[in-house]
């Protein structure tokens, strides 16, 4: 068994030799690692490529929280060592996740919140502090967001309820993200404790930048992304969220009409959000419907906003009335056309079949009208550009079954552009999805081998 040892040990090491052998830090670095590994010493567990300082043989990132530790409070005469403090711990915890955990484990973001919580008491508050101290403990929260507790909350709460800068609450927003990643808990204690009515105010900003990172922080408190929950609460989040945000959310995008970036995050954040059928008529009275599809074919280069868009279609084609009234706005050639034209796409080709496959579902209309559009030709032909990928595959198979269920007479014109023949090498290619792809070549009227799920014997006949 291999032998372990502390990052304090090798630390020690490393600055024995530099004191005392008077070696360079990159010398003293390397004959510690050779020590210890001629030692059996498995090193997995050890930075060593920690910065030191070359008078002391000490990391600076260890110096620097010790120095933290020792500002009792931030004033006029320290806050330029502060700042240069906070800067360097900055760059050492940006560096990689190891760094940030050792920074946590020696008390840099208790220190940082200790003092957050004096400044928020003092007046007035100086906003290029509050900045600083924010923005390092988001970043000593990224991957790490178990350090993130109520005390913390608490601290974030208050700097968005006092009217800081937009510097200092794009820093809020930015630390409230990363603490929710792959954190159930972290989502639940911040929808929990009221937090959706401080970040709401926000919703009437005319900073683009502070929408788009509200839009992210509204969205991952709706994932889904923690293993070591076995049920998570994203869908309540979302219903949370969507009851006292979503009609705001939508009417921003006529705010933000000009800047396609902040029209692009609003789509998303609106499609995360749309989780009930009747959000979906929510969005759509609100506009949400005809200015998504306003934005798309004006749009039409950006890859980005036409994804997005197809996504908000998609969920809200969850509600049949919004169905019927999303193809009588036009989709069908809309969205045929820009599949058409960035089928090469795979990310795009993907969501736009999937809202086919959607819009077409046990709908007989909207499947002539994206037949009429001659989506039949583009469907196949995105199958065919994109045969690896099971995704495309998959919304493919879909599209083609929900379109000629209820429409026979359209099953030669995919057969004709060889829908046959690439939904047998789907079938090939991707066992896992056989079932999607089997259920499209029925529907065609084409030879396939269904299996038989399961079989039994009756123990008595039954006697008609």
């Amino acid at each position: 068994m291999a032998k372990v040892i502390s990052q304090e040990t090798f630390d020690d090491a490393v600055r024995e030799n530099v004191i005392e052998f008077e070696m360079s830090v990159e010398e003293a670095k390397e004959e510690t690692i050779k020590q210890f590994q001629a030692q059996g010493v498995n090193l997995a567990n050890i930075i060593v490529d920690l910065k030191v300082n070359t008078s002391t043989g000490r990391p600076v990132i260890l110096e620097k929280i010790e120095e933290l530790k020792n500002i009792k409070e931030v004033t006029e005469g320290n806050k330029k060592e502060f700042l240069e403090i906070i800067q360097i711990i900055s760059e050492e915890c940006s560096k990689t996740l190891p760094h940030r955990v050792l920074a946590a484990k020696n008390g840099a973001n208790d220190t940082l919140l200790g003092l957050l919580k004096k400044i928020l008491e003092a007046e007035p508050r100086d906003q290029e502090i509050l900045q600083m101290i924010v923005a390092n403990l988001g970043i000593m929260s990224e991957k790490q967001p178990d350090i993130f507790t109520h005390d913390y909350l608490d601290a974030a709460q208050r700097l968005l309820d006092i009217g800081s800068d937009d510097s200092v609450i794009r820093e809020c927003l930015r630390w409230l993200q990363k603490v929710c990643i792959l954190h159930e808990m972290n989502r639940q204690m911040i929808v929990d404790e009221d937090t959706i009515k401080y970040l709401k105010t926000f919703l009437t900003s005319k900073s683009g930048i502070i929408i788009r990172e509200l839009c992210s922080v509204f969205r991952n408190l709706v994932l889904d992304d923690d293993i070591r929950v076995e049920f998570g609460k994203a869908h309540e989040h979302a219903r949370v969220i969507a009851e006292s945000c979503l009609a705001d959310l939508t009417k921003l995008l006529y705010d933000f009409k000009s800047e396609r970036d902040v029209v692009s995050d609003l789509i998303l954040t609106v499609a995360t959000l749309t989780v009930r059928n009747e959000y979906c008529l929510l969005v759509e009275d609100a506009g949400g419907l005809k200015f998504t599809l306003g934005a798309m074919s004006e749009h039409a280069d950006s890859l980005k906003l036409v994804r997005e868009g197809l996504k908000l279609i998609k969920a809200l084609a969850g509600n049949d009335t919004v169905k019927v009234k999303i193809i009588q706005q036009g989709a069908a050639p809309l969205i045929t056309t820009l599949l058409s034209t960035h089928r090469a796409n795979e990310s795009l080709a993907r969501h736009a079949l999937a809202a086919i496959a959607m819009l077409t579902l046990r709908v007989k209309e909207n499947s002539l009208a994206f037949f009429e559009a001659g989506a039949p030709e583009v469907i196949v032909d995105c199958m065919k550009i994109h045969e690896k990928s099971k995704f495309v595959q998959r919304s493919g198979s879909h599209s083609i079954r929900n379109m000629v269920s209820r429409n026979k007479d359209q099953c030669n014109a995919f057969i004709s552009q060889g829908a046959e023949d690439i939904l047998n090498l789907a079938l090939k290619e991707h066992p896992s999805i056989a079932y999607d792809v089997k259920s499209a070549l029925r529907d065609l009227g084409v030879a396939v081998q269904l299996n038989e799920e399961w079989t039994g014997k009756a123990e008595k006949t039954i006697s008609n």
